[in-house]
């Protein structure tokens, strides 16, 4: 197994790490805006509790959160370190910063952009996860189960009226996008997925995917508000 350890504490297998979890991140992103998008629905939330109760009591779904939390852990420690080694490895001089080329300059960003979303996430987590298991969440009832569930929707569109809350998650997003924009290809590059016909498709896909998904995210804390 020592070649094993000295691949994952290596340069490449850092990156290799931080591409595989990117692209479960990229995926799971998805998947948790199709239930946040149940938010919009003009039923008094019985669309998102039901989507909430199913993912969050659903044995398949619970084992690979647990994943997702170890993910999630795992690109931002590998993520750190490599933005130190790299930060050592370059040095602070003017020169290397004034001239460095666009790429270069979001590489060289992902560092900081990644600490604040994981300040984000933090919150966010605290703000939800911890509250649906241990803070004083309502119940309601529905015909979809014969048994009350917890009303997360309450809990989630009384957060999204404090007008600073909704300030903060918006301009997290826009980070999440800017994280994304280089974040996308570099991780299909990282895995050798790299070729002049394939690459611009990956890049416009990555493009569209950073715009598209946290302007989405951003939006429902917004239309919440102002309903």
């Amino acid at each position: 197994m020592s070649w094993l350890t000295n691949f994952l504490t290596s340069s490449l297998g850092q990156k290799t790490v931080m591409a595989l979890t990117g692209i479960f991140l990229i995926l799971f992103l998805v998947i948790h805006l199709i239930g946040n998008l149940q938010l919009l629905k003009d039923d008094g939330g019985e669309a998102f509790n039901t989507y909430a109760y199913f993912m969050t009591t659903n044995p398949l779904i619970k084992t690979t959160s647990y994943l997702l939390y170890f993910s999630i852990l795992l690109h931002a420690v590998q993520g750190l370190l490599l933005w130190s080694r790299n930060r050592a490895a370059r040095g602070n001089t003017r020169y290397a910063v004034q001239f460095a080329r666009p790429a270069e300059r979001a590489s060289r960003n992902m560092g900081w952009l990644g600490i604040i979303i994981l300040i984000f996430i933090v919150l966010h987590m605290y703000q939800f996860w911890f509250q649906m298991h241990w803070g004083a969440v309502p119940f309601v009832e529905y015909d979809a189960y014969p048994h009350p569930v917890k009303d997360l929707y309450a809990l989630v569109t009384a957060t999204y009226k404090e007008p600073a809350y909704v300030l903060f998650y918006v301009i997290s997003m826009a980070v999440v996008g800017y994280h994304l924009w280089h974040g996308f290809w570099s991780s299909f590059q990282t895995l050798g997925l790299n070729h002049k016909k394939y690459t611009p498709i990956i890049k416009g896909l990555g493009m569209a995917y950073s715009i598209l998904v946290p302007l989405l995210f951003a939006v429902i804390p917004v239309v919440t508000y102002l309903k």
